[in-house]
Formats: C-alpha cells, structure tokens, sequence
C-alpha cells in the first residue's frame, strides 16, 4: 500500500487531482486578510518601520532644536559683542563732541559772535568760527561734516558744508528733537544722501544743544562707512544679515544700502526667537549699545541651522527603505518556515475530513510545526488502520448474512416440502414446536447481536468526530504559538534598533564636547591676550577690558553648555535602561510560548486515546459478529433435529401438517429477517467504503 502527499501520487486518479487541484485553488484565493502570512507579513513591516521612522523624526526634531538653541546662544553672544564695539564707537564721537565744547577757542569765538554789536564783528566771529570747524573735520576724515544751527534771531547756520542752508535745516526733523533733550546728545540714523538730501554716500548724524549767550544746536555729520567698516565683518551663519536699528525703528545699517533711512519691517525680538522674514522663517537675535540704544539685530535662516540636521532625515529615509527590505526577506522566511507549512497541513486535512486517508505529511522540519506533521501522519496511519478493519469485519458480516439468507430459504424450501408430507408426523409435533422455539430464540439473539454491531459503529463515528475536533483545536492553539513567536521578534528588533540609535546619539554628544572643549580653550587664550594688551595698554586699554570681560562672559556659558551636554548623556542613559526593560518584557512571552507548545501536545495525546477508544469499540464489534456465527451454528443444529423429529414422525402427518404451516411462518420470518441483516452489512459496507486507505 502506498502513500502520497498532496502534491500527488502513484495511485492519485484524475478524480483525486482534481478535488487537490480545488482546495488548493480554495486556499490560494482565501480573502489576504484572514492569512496568517499577510498578516504576520504586515505587522513585521509596519513595527521595523514605525520603529525607524518615530526615532529618525525624533532624532531629527531633537537635533534641530539643540542646534538651534546653540546658535542662538551664539548669535545672542555675537549680537552683544557687536553692540559694544557700536557702542564704543559711538562714545568715541560723543567724546570728541564734548572735547570741543571744552576747546577754549571754540567758546571764545562763539560768545565773541554772540556778543558782538555790529554786524561786521558778527561777520568776522562766524569766519573764525567756520575756520575752526574746517580744522577739526580736516583732522578727522571721518566726519563729513559739522554744522552750528542758531535757534534764535534768525541767523544763517555755520557749517563746513556750503549746502547746509537755513532752509534745508528748517525741514531737518530732528533739529526741534535736539533741543528738547535738555542737551542730551541725540543720534540721527544713517540718512541714505545726508541731511541735505544732495549727498552721493549715507550719512549718520550727532547733535547736542549748545547753550552759552545764545542756544545752538550743534551737528556732527559722519560717514556711514564708518558704521560699515565696523560692522562688515560681523557675521551671523554663511547667509545671515546684520540691521542695525535706531529706537524710532529707523534702519542705520543694513546689509542692503537701499534699505538705510527705512523702517525695520520684522519685530526686534528681546530675547532670541524665530520671527518670519519674507515667509522664511528666520532666528533673530537682538542686543542695545548702552549709548543712544540703537540695537544691533542679527537674522539667520533657520534652513541654514537645520541643514546638517537634515542629514538625519536623508539618513532616516535610507535606513527606512532598507528596513523595508530587511522586513520583506523576513516576511518571506515566516511564509517558508510557518505559512506555507500551515496551509499545506490544513489543505491535508481537508482531504482528511472528505475521507481520503491516503494523504501525509511531506514536511520534514525539526520544529513545533515538523512535530505537528508527524502527529499528523500517525494519526491518519492509525484511522486507516482502524477504516481497514472495520472494512474488514463488515465485510464478513455480509458474507454471514448472505449465508444465513441462502440457509433460510433453503429451510423455508424444505418446510414446504415437509408441509406436503407431514400427514403422518403427529407423534413428533412436540418437539418440532420445542426446537421450532428454539429456533426462535437464537434469531433473537442474532437480531440483537446485529444492533450491538450498529451501535458499535455510531460509536466509531463519534469518536471520528472527535477526533477531529481534537484537530481543530490543535490548529488554532497553533496560530496562538505563532502570533507570540512575533511578537517576541517584534520586540527584539525594536531593542536592537534603539540601541543602534543611542550609540549614534553618543557620537554626536561625543562631537559637541570636542567643539565645545575648543571654543573653551581658544576663549581662554583670547581672554588671556585681551588682558595682557590692556595691562601694556594702561588707561588706553579700557576698550580691551571690555573685550576681556565679554571673553570671560563666553566662557561661563561654554561650561554652561558642558553641562547641559552632560544632562543629555544622563537622559541617554535612561534609555538604555528602558531597553533592559523592554528584554524584561519579552522573556514572559517566551514562557507563553512554551505554554503553547505543551498545551499542543496535551491535545494531540487527547486525539490518542480518542482513537485508541475507537479500536477497542471495533473489537467489541467483532466479538459480536463471532458471537453471531456461533448462534447461526446452533440454529443450524436446531433445524437438523427439526428433520430428523419430521422423519420419526411420518405416521402423524395431519398434527405435522398444520405445524408445518407454522413452521413455514417462522421460515418466512427467518428469511425477511436474513434480508435485513444483509440490508444493514450493505449500508455498513458503504458508509466505509467513502474512506479511501489505498
């Protein structure tokens, strides 16, 4: 007898190809959600992949904002470093101002022309005046001009600048602010062609009120390149800009000269923050010259902070895509491994179910699924058995059945006989009616050994049902092993991945503290430098004391970032931690799957004893089916003495005669009930004959 798989066989008929070729077409065409591969298939691909993901987003949106932090620490630090080189500037034209307010030839003139009684003395007091102010400008070529404005008798103004007339003047907004300042210095923004409006370069502007006979307002005219040659170095990222903003709003510098005498348009932040400059967002950093409070502000595109960060975000792209398939070449070794296994026992036991019991299991795997083939396999070897002998004893039933038909018409053949020629056997009547109940009583118990046999039969029937109840139970507890054994890998993959992450983390912690470490050691030296030139500098070295003092300042806030880096060693700390813990919870699901398996087996030890019942039922089958031969013998025994008391009994043929009728009725009995039993061997035959076990 051979076996065959589902693939086929020696003995696989086209009838049997085609109900293999159905099933299989039944499980290809399954709806992909109620699959265990696309699932397992799915969930493999979606945790790799949200896993990459939600890290490489935090690690990017992490990154971002770490960056962003630090370089508006810088820009702070720049914006204020810059606003005290602007304001040492502009106290250096405040202190030439009040110098010539202390110059004794300045004074002396001015009272002379205020004093004087005619208007040739006035005259020739103005020319002197003038003269003076030619020499301070010529002494300083960065002044473009200086002016003395008269605020009463309506006199012409006193400049160096031939355009600077009583008219020009008169549209000069700033000349009633000056005098209302108590004599504040005031500081005019950058006036893009001077206070005459006919210069070709911009101009900035000082004035003062000046109050000794007659009040003046006094205007120093400066070069805007003076303002520019200070703050063009000054740079905020590769592509940021620099404003330099007066109190009203008012632009004195600008990286563009057509913007110069124009209101700042963005808001002049306090502290720095991200405003938006023309629909880009940008992070401004602001910081006032204690002189007149023009604030220095600095404008950095946040596209140029986050454009390394970004590499994160490519790299994440990558990883993603190689994520996807790493997943894939698992999903497809599930499928091998688990899936394609599955289906082949289920489709295995489909034909099972339909009665061929000549499939088995070609899965040769050393695991849960390997050991659930085999089982598979003696099962269906112990039903064939068990199908074979039951065959086998129905199909002795059947001959019996037949024999004991052939037996009662041949009695009920030899009872008519008899009923022609049993006038002359009264004297043996009453034995014949002794052997005749006789006769009765063993086809009773042949009826009753019958029904023990049906009996036994509806037992085996239930025990198959049972059986394969036991089977689809096996089953699902197998799709419970099977969704834990993912999970578990879920989890696995999910604590490699983030340690991966946390080594890359460590990296650049480790970058950040080099460059943190350099910027503290070339602070140190700078600072160092800045207070030994001031030391040979002596009373002329202030400016580099304060320089001195902003270094120290830059080097208080680098040990301030050390420290934050070292609180984010700590946070990385615990998350390796959490990834201990993550293991932790993966080993419970381990002791689940262990659980499985043995609950399996536990099944499988079930489904035989079930079959082992099935056996002993069988047995009882044909111990009734002997024990019906034997009473068939005895009723043969009964009949002979019946013919050999006819025989004795020749001479009381009319009593023999209507007992002869009698006996034909038992006869015709026999004979109907010889039929039934042929009847019920024939369906026995058929029920078995649906289970193929060749």
């Amino acid at each position: 007898m051979s076996r065959k798989s589902l693939a086929g066989g020696p003995n696989l008929n086209a009838g049997n190809m085609a109900a293999a070729w159905k099933n299989f077409r039944a499980a290809a065409l399954a709806p992909p959600q109620r699959s265990v591969g696309t699932k397992l298939f799915l969930l493999i691909i979606a945790g790799i992949l949200l896993c990459v993901l939600l890290l490489g987003i935090f690690s990017y949106y992490k990154s971002s904002s770490v960056i962003q932090s630090k370089v508006a620490e810088a820009n702070q630090l720049t914006a204020e470093q810059t606003s005290g080189r602007l304001n040492l500037l502009l106290a250096n034209y405040e202190q030439k101002m009040l110098q010539m307010f202390l110059d004794p030839n300045f004074s002396g003139l001015l009272n002379t022309m205020d004093m004087a009684e005619d208007e040739s003395s006035r005259t020739d007091s103005a020319i002197k005046l003038r003269e003076l102010l030619l020499q301070i400008r010529s002494a300083d070529n960065t002044l473009d001009g200086i002016t003395l404005v008269p605020l009463e008798g309506g006199a012409a103004p006193i400049s160096t600048n031939a355009r600077m007339t009583a008219e020009v003047l008169d549209e000069f907004p700033y000349i009633s602010k000056i005098r209302d300042a108590n004599g504040n210095m005031i500081w005019v923004p950058t006036m893009p062609q001077g206070i005459d409006g006919q210069h070709n370069v911009p101009t900035l502007a000082l004035g003062k009120l000046v109050n000794f006979v007659k009040p003046y307002v006094l205007l120093y005219e400066i070069r805007y390149n003076v303002l520019y040659d200070e703050l063009k170095d000054v740079r905020f990222g590769e592509s940021g800009s620099v404003y330099v903003v007066s109190p009203e709003g008012i632009i004195a510098h600008a990286p563009e000269r057509e913007l110069l005498g124009t209101a700042y348009p963005y808001p002049v932040p306090d502290e720095p923050q991200v405003i938006m400059m023309d629909g880009v967002e940008a992070l401004s950093s602001a910081s006032a010259a204690e002189t007149n409070g023009w604030t220095v502000v600095g404008n950095i595109p946040v596209a140029e902070l986050v454009r390394d960060a970004k590499q994160i975000r490519d790299f994440t792209a990558l990883i993603s895509l190689g994520a996807l398939v790493i997943a894939a070449l698992m999903g497809w070794m599930v499928y091998r491994t688990v899936v394609r296994p599955l289906m082949q026992l289920r489709q295995l036991m489909n034909e099972g179910e339909k009665g061929n019991l000549t499939v088995r299991a070609a899965i040769r795997q050393k695991d849960e699924i390997g050991q659930v083939a085999e089982s598979f396999n003696r099962m269906m070897d112990q039903i064939t058995a068990l199908v074979r002998q039951a065959g086998q004893s129905a199909r002795e039933v059947l001959n019996t059945a037949a024999s004991l038909a052939d037996v009662s018409r041949k009695t009920a053949q030899a009872a008519k006989e008899i009923a022609a020629a049993t006038e002359g056997i009264a004297a043996g009547a009453s034995n014949l009616a002794l052997e005749a109940e006789r006769g009765s009583e063993m086809t009773s118990r042949i009826g009753t050994r019958i029904r023990t046999v049906i009996e036994s039969n509806e037992a085996m029937g239930q025990a198959a049902r049972e059986v394969e109840a036991a089977s689809r139970q096996g089953s699902a507890y197998m799709d419970g092993l099977i969704l834990k054994t993912g999970q578990t890998e879920t989890m696995t993959r999910q604590m490699a991945e983030k340690v991966e992450k946390l080594k890359e983390s460590t990296g650049s912690i480790v970058k950040i503290l080099d460059v943190l470490g350099a910027i503290s050691r070339q602070t140190n030296i700078l600072s160092l430098n800045a207070t030994i030139e001031a030391s040979r500098a002596g009373a002329a070295g202030k400016g580099f004391m304060v320089v001195a003092d902003e270094i120290r300042k830059l080097a208080d806030q680098s040990r301030d970032s050390i420290e934050m880096v070292s609180g984010i060693v700590d946070n990385i700390q615990k998350e390796i931690e959490q990834t201990v813990s993550v293991l932790s919870e993966a080993y419970p699901i381990f002791r689940e799957q262990i659980e499985s398996v043995r609950e399996t087996n536990e099944i499988f030890s079930a489904v035989q004893d079930n079959m082992n019942g099935f056996m002993r039922r069988l047995d009882a089958a044909a111990e009734s089916v002997l024990q019906l031969g034997e009473a068939q013998e005895a009723l043969n025994q009964a009949m002979e003495n019946v013919s050999a008391v006819a025989q004795q009994a020749s001479a009381t043929t009319e009593e023999v005669a209507s007992l002869s009728s009698e006996q034909l009725g038992i006869s015709d009995g026999l004979v109907e009930l010889s039929a039934r039993l042929e009847a019920v061997s024939q369906e026995l035959s058929e029920s078995l004959a649906r289970f193929r076990v060749e």
